[in-house]
C-alpha cells in the first residue's frame, strides 16, 4: 500500500485510480477540485505540527491525521490538544471521485464534484460551488455557502449559516438551532423540495418567477414578509404563517421557525437578471422592511 508521511510542503501526484477521497484536517484550509484527469494530485503548501498520513489503497486516496478519525469527528474538537497543528492541502481528483473532508478549525472549498460530498466541520466555513452529486454538511458554528449546486443539499449546524446561491438542486434540508438560512433558487424548469427548520434563526427564500411549488411556512412568534399575492398569510399577533399554491404546485417549500422571521423573495425573471433591483437580492436581510417585494409583512 503506497504510503507516505507529510512533514514540510510537498506535491505528490497518483497515478493509480482514485474514487474516494477521505481529508481530515485542523486549522488551515482543505481545497478540492474536480478534473477530468484520470490522475489525483496533492499538494501541501503550509504545514505546522505533526505530519499528515498519505495513503492510498483500493481506490480511497486518505490525506489525515492518525489521531483524528473520522468517525465521531465532531467530538473530537473537545480536545484542545489536537488543534496545535494546521495545514493547507490542495487536491484535484477525477470528478466522479467521491469526497469526505473533516475540518476543525479550517475553512474547506470543494468545487466541479459529481460524487458525493460530505463535509463535516466545527468553525471554519465551507463554499461549495459546482457540485453535482449528493452534498451532505454537518458543522457547529462554521457557515456554509453553496453555489450552483445541482445535487440533494443536506445541512445540519448549531449556530452556523447556511447561504445557497442559485441552487438547481432536486431537494435542500436545512435543520439549525440558532443559523440563518438564504436560499435562492435557480429557475430551472424542476421541482424542488425544500424543508428548512431553524429554532431561532431567521430564513430567507427567493423563488423562481414563475414559481411552482406548494407553500408552507411557519413562525411561532417571528416577523413574515411574503412577496406573492397568490400565497395566504395569517395570524396578526403570535403565530404566524403563509400557505398556498404557486403555479401547478409541482415542487414543495416548507419552512419552519420558532422566533426567527421568514421572508419569501420574488427572483426576477432570468432576463432581468442584471437589472433586478438590490432588494430583490438573497443576501438581503430575511425580513425585509420595505420596496416592491414586500406584498404583506407582519
Amino acid at each position: 500500500m503506497p504510503e507516505w508521511s507529510v512533514t514540510e510542503p510537498q506535491k505528490l501526484t497518483f497515478d493509480d485510480p482514485v474514487t474516494t477521497l477521505r481529508v481530515r484536517v485542523v486549522n488551515g484550509t482543505v481545497n478540492v477540485v474536480g478534473t477530468d484527469e484520470g490522475s489525483a494530485r496533492l499538494e501541501v503548501t503550509e504545514i505546522d505540527g505533526p505530519p499528515l498520513q498519505v495513503t492510498l489503497k483500493r481506490g480511497e486516496l486518505s490525506v489525515a491525521y492518525d489521531d483524528l478519525p473520522w468517525k465521531g469527528f465532531l467530538k473530537k474538537w473537545l480536545d484542545r490538544k489536537s488543534w496545535r497543528r494546521s495545514a493547507v492541502v490542495s487536491l484535484a481528483v477525477p470528478a466522479g471521485t467521491r469526497v469526505e473532508v473533516g475540518v476543525v478549525g479550517a475553512g474547506a472549498v470543494v468545487s466541479g464534484i459529481e460524487g458525493r460530498t460530505e463535509v463535516k466541520g466545527v468553525t471554519g466555513d465551507t463554499t461549495l460551488v459546482g457540485v453535482a452529486g449528493e452534498v451532505r454538511t454537518d458543522t457547529v458554528s462554521g457557515n456554509v455557502e453553496a453555489q450552483a449546486v445541482t445535487g440533494d443539499l443536506r445541512f445540519n449546524s448549531v449556530s452556523g449559516d447556511l447561504t445557497v446561491v442559485a441552487g438547481a438542486g432536486p431537494s435542500v434540508r436545512a435543520d439549525s438551532v440558532a443559523g440563518s438560512m438564504i436560499v435562492d433558487l435557480d429557475p430551472a424548469d424542476r421541482a424542488t423540495d425544500v424543508h428548512l427548520t431553524s429554532v431561532s434563526g431567521e430564513i430567507a427564500i427567493r423563488l423562481p418567477h414563475p414559481a411552482d411549488a406548494r407553500v408552507e411556512a411557519n413562525t411561532a412568534s417571528g416577523s413574515v414578509s411574503n412577496a406573492f399575492e397568490d400565497l395566504r398569510v395569517n395570524g396578526q399577533w403570535g403565530a404566524k404563517s403563509i400557505t398556498g399554491k404557486l403555479g401547478a404546485g409541482r415542487g414543495r417549500l416548507k419552512a419552519t421557525t420558532v422566533s426567527g422571521s421568514i421572508a419569501l423573495l420574488r427572483r426576477p425573471p432570468a432576463e432581468d437578471e442584471a437589472s433586478a433591483p438590490v432588494a430583490d437580492s438573497p443576501t438581503d436581510s430575511p425580513a425585509p422592511s420595505g420596496g416592491p417585494a414586500d406584498k404583506k409583512v407582519l
